[in-house]
């Protein structure tokens, strides 16, 4: 009897010795748990048509604004649109025609990049035989044709400094414009009025682009970008945080409320100085003021090595979780490695592995990206025959890449809530 208890009593201690093991085999312990949580959908914020306005910045947006920054948001769950500053006007070795992302792919760009750069200019009389008045014209018209086409259009604008109206690139000014031009366009400052004249010019340009359907075509405003470096006169060395988001508040009430502008999208973007989001929000003006967060970007991508991608990647996080966070449209807001092939090369698989990883490794969610400009004698974005043309294009067919060809309709809702809009 006492030898078959015993026995009965050892099975039993193997028994349970191998389902303890089994159970620390298959149960992850408390910290794991801890570090790497089950998703649960149920606490995932998901954007409602109805409820758009109120994460925007202007609550009398137009119907197609509204929809333009529904349709951001909700589709950088699966996809990001792809575009290019200058798209339609700048051209690789001046091979005017189609955008240079056509030539490649097919297909234009989904987003068109321009500037307000020549349209604020001291310099443009709105004479006919005025270069700059030109220069306003071919701008306004290639918007307007990329809004009829279904792109996107975002402007920033390298405002120039307001004592001499001459340059945005402090190399290029005296220490005392570098350090008084920012301070001088607050409110009460010297150059305010001046100021204000050029938002009145921005306003007026905007609210004519006017769509061949009659609607107004929304554009991505883009104001001081990259403000954390000091080569621009509103960067972060000649200003306080506290005078930068004055400005940047007076910037969007004098547009919105007293110019009544209502085609604007507003987008924050510095460049790559960031490591936190405490350091990226150093400047920010409030969820009130800003729609869309983003993040300029050569220098860590010029390595074209794992660090450098890898570090890209971890800022675009930042970014990325913000967006998240405060439900706001996340955007790679510039970005590009310019190549000479008498000088310089891209990196095997630049395009499909480089870029394509910093813009979706750690399940990041972006809405859409912009290569800088082509110029006649470099490109971000490689014609046919060019180094990289195929690897760009083996790039804008990856199934989350949105060019126009495959974009969808990015100005509509269901036609109850755009009714419902307009009754506002």
């Amino acid at each position: 009897m006492k030898e078959t208890l015993y026995i009965c009593l050892f099975l039993s201690f193997i028994i349970l010795t191998a389902c303890n093991k089994d159970d620390e085999t298959i149960k992850p312990s408390i910290e794991e748990e801890m570090e790497n949580p089950e998703p649960n959908d149920e606490e995932r914020f998901i954007l409602q048509p109805e409820e758009t306005t109120n994460f925007m910045v202007d609550p009398a947006a137009t119907p197609e604004t509204v929809a333009l920054f529904y349709n951001l948001k909700i589709n950088s769950e699966t996809s990001f649109v792809v575009g290019q500053q200058d798209a339609l006007a700048a051209f690789y070795q001046n091979l005017a025609g189609d955008a240079d992302m056509k030539k490649t792919t097919g297909s234009n760009p989904g987003l068109l990049g321009s500037d307000f750069m020549f349209i604020t200019d001291d310099q443009n009389n709105e004479n006919p035989e005025n270069w700059f008045y030109q220069q306003e014209l071919k701008i306004t018209s290639d918007a307007i044709s990329a809004y009829n086409q279904g792109m996107i259009n975002t402007f920033c604008w390298h405002f120039r400094e307001p004592y001499e109206g001459k340059s945005f690139y402090t190399s290029e000014m005296t220490s005392f414009q570098k350090f008084n031009a920012f301070k001088s366009i607050l409110p009460g400052g010297e150059n305010h009025e001046y100021y204000k004249l050029k938002l009145q010019k921005v306003a007026q340009v905007a609210q004519n682009f006017i769509g061949a359907n009659g609607s107004l075509a929304p554009v991505i405003f883009r104001p001081f970008h990259e403000f954390d470096k000091d080569f621009f006169w509103w960067g972060n060395i000649y200003s306080t945080p506290e005078e930068f988001k004055e400005v940047w508040r007076f910037t969007v009430e004098y547009l919105r409320d007293e110019l009544k502008v209502h085609n604007f999208l507003y987008a924050f973007s510095p460049d790559n100085s960031y490591l936190s989001k405490e350091a990226y929000l150093s400047r920010y003006p409030g969820d009130e003021y800003v729609d869309v967060v983003g993040m300029d970007n050569y220098g860590d991508i010029i390595s074209q090595d794992e660090v450098g991608i890898s570090i890209a990647n971890e800022k675009l996080k930042v970014v990325s979780d913000l967006a998240l966070e405060k439900v706001k449209v996340a955007a790679f807001t510039e970005t590009g490695y310019f190549v000479n092939p008498f000088e310089n090369s891209l990196t095997e698989n630049f395009y499909t592995e480089n870029i394509y990883q910093v813009l979706t490794a750690n399940n990041i969610e972006i809405a859409y990206m912009i290569f800088w400009q082509n110029y006649t004698d470099s490109y971000t974005v490689p014609t046919p025959g060019m180094p990289g043309e195929q690897d760009f294009i083996d790039f804008s067919l990856k199934e989350d890449v949105l060019l126009l060809k495959n974009m969808p309709d990015m100005y509509s809702f269901p036609e109850q809530m755009a009714a419902r809009i307009r009754l506002n």
